[in-house]
């Protein structure tokens, strides 16, 4: 019963972020104008400023870590709530959009070098990021289905069982591990590897 749940879970996040990528790419492409002719958003000034800017490690790391943890716990904390598959859902659907809309403009303005820089901007932090914030989603809605299903469909001795609350423990700080050390990743080879990829702009 459990693995179905997961699985559900799993088909219904992936359709909320591409439903949210592809609104992006249709903002986008709709508001062209305000996006990308009289926009600054990846222009050439803004590239300009990359080239000439190389931001230190020590500078990022505290910035990057404030953001991704505050994610992890908001999330984590929220869904525990009643109201957590609603925000959650928002969350990813709202990650799609962004993705869709820094894609789109990225393409429309700069075609293949705009993939190339959007590679370069995820790597290789997204390797850890991504797994880990789709182990987040996934156990921030086991969590709240454990806490407000009704008991026809998940064992409702669970909701109060220190092995559940465990576990789950256990499995929050294994996903802050990997966001800490994609955080890492993000803050002191990402740099050079964006760095090394404007130089074709």
């Amino acid at each position: 019963m459990r693995r179905q749940f997961r699985i559900k879970n799993g088909y219904q996040m992936a359709y909320l972020f591409l439903i949210g990528f592809f609104m992006g790419i249709l903002i986008v492409n709709l508001g062209y104008d305000a996006w990308v002719a009289n926009g600054g958003l990846l222009g050439a000034e803004m590239m300009s400023r990359l080239k000439n800017s190389r931001p230190e490690g020590e500078s990022l790391v505290g910035y990057i870590l404030r953001h991704r943890l505050s994610a992890v716990c908001v999330l984590g904390l929220v869904s525990t709530t009643v109201v957590g598959m609603p925000v959650l859902g928002a969350y990813i659907c709202y990650t799609g959009l962004a993705a869709g809309c820094l894609l789109s403009v990225a393409v429309v303005r700069y075609g293949i070098r705009g993939l190339l820089f959007m590679a370069g901007v995820l790597f290789p932090q997204a390797l850890l990021l991504v797994p880990a914030y789709i182990s987040l989603f996934l156990w921030a809605a086991d969590v709240n289905q454990t806490l407000y299903a009704p008991r026809t469909q998940l064992e409702g001795y669970e909701r109060f069982g220190g092995r559940f609350y465990w576990k789950k423990g256990v499995q929050m700080i294994g996903i802050t591990a990997v966001v800490i050390i994609g955080c890492l990743l993000e803050s002191y080879v990402n740099p050079d590897i964006v760095h090394f990829v404007l130089k074709i702009f």
